[in-house]
């Protein structure tokens, strides 16, 4: 029931408000807008551009995000309920994995397009690897939300709980296990962009750290005198590793949708290292810049700047 706001003064103060504030209800609606529109647009590229890679990822992250500020404006007229908060502070906090595997999909097609010499993993293993890590901090967030999330089970004789969850043992355990799962995410990502970094450093450099075949040569058959072509997946280097306007602009949209999922991911891990309780956790304007701002912006980058457009259609064309 929607309350004034001499009454939500109250109650953000009160013992019994497990935010520490009140959810800005057109704050709330206004993330809810962004990310149905980020989302839909994000579906009808992934279908027409025929990046379906995009719809398991980016797609899951904008949903997420939605169920998540959907959860924080039920709040906004029902700051006591337990099922909104928890709704929300497991699904915002799981949401962004989403985004970053289809940011690691994205790199390693760059690498395989521009010079896999260049890259100390190749692009297969790029992907496969950091996709398997970002799955088991995916894993680790949930499990350490479910368990925060079953904090209510704690109430003695099947009783309501009086006491608000986050100040409860279960809940502190959850939190703990989430608090894991962010900082594999957190140091997933920085070793990523260090790889990134590495690998364009060397492309301009021609630096390269693995010999490939050259494309056309040739070998003798073990039985017989006849040469033959020897497939690579190396290429000219004056022609076909030479970026194009394209592959720069992506590579520089990634750059700037990873940087912003690096800074949530900080936000993150100090918000809930700081413990349920603390200052940072229950200061709205912190969720908002550092954590929904950020997804915002990294979700609406790959919009903008999508890989069908930049990356895949020029590998068809």
């Amino acid at each position: 029931m929607p309350f004034d706001n001499g009454l939500a003064a109250l109650i953000q103060h009160s013992d019994d408000n497990i935010y520490g504030y009140v959810p800005t209800t057109w704050i709330c609606i206004l993330f809810i807008v962004l990310y149905a529109t980020s989302t839909l647009v994000h579906i009808g590229e992934a279908v027409k551009m025929k990046t379906r890679f995009m719809l398991c990822t980016v797609v899951l992250c904008g949903v997420s995000e939605l169920i998540g500020w959907a959860a924080r404006l039920w709040s906004s007229e029902n700051i006591l309920a337990l099922t909104p908060f928890l709704m929300q502070i497991s699904t915002t906090i799981i949401a962004p994995t989403f985004t970053a595997a289809g940011n690691f999909v994205i790199l390693g097609s760059i690498i395989k397009r521009v010079g896999p010499q260049y890259s100390r993993l190749q692009a297969y293993s790029f992907g496969f690897i950091f996709i398997s890590i970002d799955i088991i901090a995916l894993v680790v967030q949930a499990i350490g939300g479910g368990i925060a999330s079953s904090a209510p089970s704690l109430a003695s004789n099947g009783g309501p709980v009086i006491t608000p969850p986050p100040i409860l043992p279960q809940s502190v355990r959850g939190g703990h296990i989430m608090l894991g799962g962010i900082v594999i995410q957190l140091v997933e990502i920085v070793v990523s962009l260090a790889l990134s970094a590495e690998f364009f450093y060397n492309y301009y450099t021609r630096r390269t750290i693995r010999d490939l075949p050259s494309v056309g040569s040739t070998s003798t058959e073990e039985n017989g005198d006849t040469p033959t072509e020897k497939k690579s997946w190396k290429v000219d280097l004056a022609i076909e590793h030479r970026m194009s306007s394209k592959l720069i602009i992506m590579s520089w949209a990634l750059g700037f949708s990873s940087l912003c999922l690096l800074i949530r991911s900080i936000y993150r891990t100090i918000e809930l290292s700081n413990g349920w309780n603390g200052q940072i956790i229950q200061t709205q304007v912190y969720f908002n810049v550092l954590d929904g701002t950020m997804v915002v912006l990294s979700m609406y980058t790959l919009n903008f700047f999508h890989p069908g457009f930049l990356l895949y259609e020029e590998e068809t064309a």
